[in-house]
């Protein structure tokens, strides 16, 4: 019969294009919905005859394929139940330090005094939130496992597309309809199994102020005002440092908003939004320009994590990629801003750089 050829083909497609499994099965859906439409409205008429079938036939067909999805979820939870331990796991042993293969992957940290085994501790207890696993993300990712960060969580709510794939180097042209968080997260631990990353597929928001309280830093890859800014409120509400970055066409910047401890936060800086937000996909961007940008936010955080240097609260470094240039301007905090404004900030010897 044609209609369930066209669903066979429907199936087929899907797999090919390797579209994600919730939209093939809304595809097939919507045609097997047409298809009933047909036989109900014009039981006799060329058009239902063209398909195949009666109308009772195609109920039945529906009836029984929701019935075989809902048997395999349900013994997918049923199997996931027993593969979880009933019995609460034992307390881990003490924290021997580092392995012998933990000292050879990050030998060139240990010989920097600046970093030396009591700054890779610090990045391997470390407790970082990542938001966004796009242009951003990708580099800083990669460089946050390739450097010991011991535990990261990371939020998007987007799938992998391939017009990711000009500037979003952490994924592959095979991970196409994949979550980003999940396939970034699957990504970082083959590059340093000694990790513990907890991929989450949402975004993150101004009530997420108890996950961000769980965590040393928060780093902020998205790409929109809006989304940025009630990161901004999250962090401020929290105490937690922000370190912030942005791109468009040609030219970065990066920031760390600290108002806890002296700096401002992004809206004594950015009180209102842009008249124009435009997103990469309106405005374009250079694929290179956000393996620069973040890989300048890695840096940052893994100085901020080991008290290493002269990190950027209350600073903002501007890099244009066009014209090679890069400079730095100071940030101060708005008195009167409307976010930060009365926070009381902490003494200066409990700063870190």
């Amino acid at each position: 019969m044609l209609g369930l050829w066209l669903i066979v083909l429907l199936l087929i497609l899907g797999r090919v294009l390797r579209l994600p499994r919730s939209m093939t099965l809304a595809m097939v859906g919507a045609l097997w919905l047409g298809i009933l439409a047909l036989h109900l409205v014009a039981p006799g008429g060329a058009a239902a005859g063209s398909v195949g079938g009666n109308a009772a036939g195609w109920l039945v067909l529906g009836v029984f394929a929701v019935l075989v999805l809902g048997y395999r979820r349900l013994l997918a939870r049923l199997r996931s139940r027993a593969a979880a331990p009933s019995q609460p796991s034992p307390a881990p042993a003490p924290d021997p330090g580092l392995s012998e293969a933990e000292i050879e992957r990050y030998a060139r940290h240990l010989v920097l005094h600046q970093v030396g085994g009591a700054g890779q501790m610090r990045l391997r207890g470390a407790r970082v939130l990542v938001v966004g696993a796009g242009g951003l993300g990708s580099p800083l990712c990669l460089y946050l496992a390739a450097a010991g960060v011991g535990h990261v969580t990371l939020a998007d709510d987007d799938t992998v597309t391939l017009s990711n794939l000009q500037r979003q180097v952490i994924f592959r042209d095979d991970l196409r309809g994949e979550p980003k968080s999940y396939a970034a997260a699957e990504a970082m631990l083959k590059l340093n199994p000694h990790l513990d990353v907890t991929p989450l597929i949402r975004r993150v928001t101004e009530a997420d102020t108890d996950l961000i309280a769980g965590h040393d830093l928060v780093i902020d890859g998205t790409d929109s005002f809006a989304g940025r800014a009630a990161i901004n409120r999250a962090c401020v509400a929290a105490g937690v440092p922000l370190i912030w970055g942005a791109i468009g066409q040609w030219e970065g910047q990066v920031t760390l908003f600290d108002p806890a401890r002296g700096g401002p936060c992004m809206a004594c800086l950015f009180p209102q939004a842009p008249e124009r937000d435009a997103p990469c996909a309106e405005a374009g961007v250079i694929g290179a320009l956000p393996g620069v940008i973040g890989s300048i936010m890695a840096l940052e955080a893994i100085k901020h994590l080991t008290g290493a240097g002269q990190g950027l609260r209350g600073r903002m470094m501007l890099f244009d990629g066009l014209y090679g240039e890069s400079r730095m301007i100071g940030t101060a905090r708005n008195p009167d801003c409307p976010v930060c404004a009365g926070k009381s900030a902490l003494a200066p010897d409990a700063a870190r750089s």
